[in-house]
């Protein structure tokens, strides 16, 4: 096989999201000697007050390559930039004297209650941000009382991840090409308790600075990744090669709709779609009848030059006509963002590099923070609108620049 197509394999998306290219492994861990926030002996280090803080953290903890590929796009990162940037368009209109002194942020996401519509969306290899990595975060969506969205690729078995904490958990599934083992993988999901299984459907990744940083996993991390699916022919005892080669060829890149119907055979759990943009796509998840849609373009790391999802959010919305709850992630780095989010139809948003920038600056206790953070913006917006609860969030507060 050519380095090309060898290469394209291992950043096409499923399992590998990117993880495993060629290149030094050894580089892309943690800096256990750099101090983060809290540590005795800390100096000159302002706590965190949003999200960028978190970023400039991480960025002085974790090596370059990890910290570039966590925080860089596809390509020209275009659709990066645009996620965020279509935010910072949107103008908030807010009523004068509406006479609300205190909000409340509480709903449901696919009939779980939480305590605001911000969830954490599947990041994978977590352990790379910190030891403690996918555990950390499912401790602290649970302590902020939200979901954590886990990925296939996050680091920790299913079993591990559920037995961290009690909180609320949607699994996202990446598809083996052995349905053995993706069965057992979706009853071993059920089993665990599990809420939802995500089926993220936007696949290719072709990212710039990981190309350039050869960035790699340690064998070790690889081969737990693989044998936590259910891969359980890999081994230590074979070669990095072999087992790059055998994660290239693993898992199923061209699904289709119908495979929905063969989920649909072997769990019961709510299903969700994410990767939608088009309204076409958003109208066939419904009448299939899956149980939720997130519009995202997976925060830019995919296709470089799609459009930012709070755009297409209100069109998707319109499709779906209430038939399914709609979700968005991709680009929210303010409170506020999650105030234009849901007066445009959302039911909640997913983040994902902003509680991986915390979980590296400061384990559990940094995405507690962030959490924390981005739910008392998003309060504070409320009442600076006028809204009391969440149905008060309408399209009326927001105008286009």
């Amino acid at each position: 096989m050519d380095r090309r197509t060898f290469a394209q394999r291992l950043t096409s998306g499923a399992g590998a999201l990117g993880l495993f290219s060629l290149g030094s492994a050894e580089q892309n861990v943690v800096a256990d000697d750099v101090p983060i926030p809290g540590t005795p002996g800390r100096t000159n280090v302002l706590e965190p007050v949003k999200v960028a803080d978190f970023q400039a953290l991480a960025a002085a903890r974790l090596p370059k390559a990890t910290f570039e590929y966590i925080s860089t796009g596809s390509a020209d990162e275009v659709t990066l930039r645009e996620n965020v940037a279509a935010f910072q368009r949107i103008r908030i209109l807010p009523p004068l004297l509406t006479g609300v002194a205190k909000a409340d942020p509480s709903t449901t996401a696919l009939k779980q209650a939480i305590q605001f519509p911000i969830l954490l969306a599947p990041v994978a290899g977590q352990q790379m941000y910190h030891p403690q990595g996918a555990l950390a975060a499912a401790r602290a969506a649970a302590a902020a009382g939200t979901i954590y969205g886990v990925s296939s690729s996050v680091g920790h078995s299913v079993e591990e991840v559920a037995a961290a904490s009690q909180g609320p958990k949607w699994f996202q599934l990446y598809v083996p090409k052995d349905r053995a083992v993706a069965r057992k993988l979706v009853e071993r999901v059920e089993r665990a308790g599990y809420q939802a299984i995500i089926l993220t459907v936007d696949m290719g990744e072709w990212k710039d600075a990981d190309r350039r940083n050869r960035f790699a996993l340690p064998k070790e991390v690889l081969v737990k990744h693989l044998r936590d699916i259910g891969f359980m022919q890999i081994s230590n005892s074979m070669s990095y090669e072999e087992i790059v080669e055998f994660n290239g060829q693993a898992w199923d890149l061209a699904i289709k709709w119908d495979f929905f119907d063969w989920l649909r055979s072997i769990t019961k759990l709510p299903l969700i779609i994410k990767g939608v943009l088009r309204k076409e796509d958003a109208t066939k998840a419904v009448s299939i009848g899956l149980d939720g849609i997130i519009v995202s373009n997976h925060g830019g790391r995919r296709l470089d030059g799609m459009p930012a999802t709070i755009e297409m959010l209100p069109e998707v919305v319109q499709a779906v006509g209430g038939r399914a709850e709609v979700f968005l992630d991709s680009g929210v780095r303010r409170g506020t963002d999650v105030l234009a989010a849901l007066a445009l139809g959302a039911r909640a948003v997913l983040i994902g590099r902003p509680y991986a920038w915390a979980l590296a600056a400061d384990g559990e206790a940094g995405v507690k923070k962030v959490l924390d953070l981005l739910r008392e913006e998003f309060l504070n917006a409320m009442i600076a609108t006028g809204c009391a609860k969440l149905s008060d969030i309408t399209p009326s507060l927001l105008r286009k620049a």
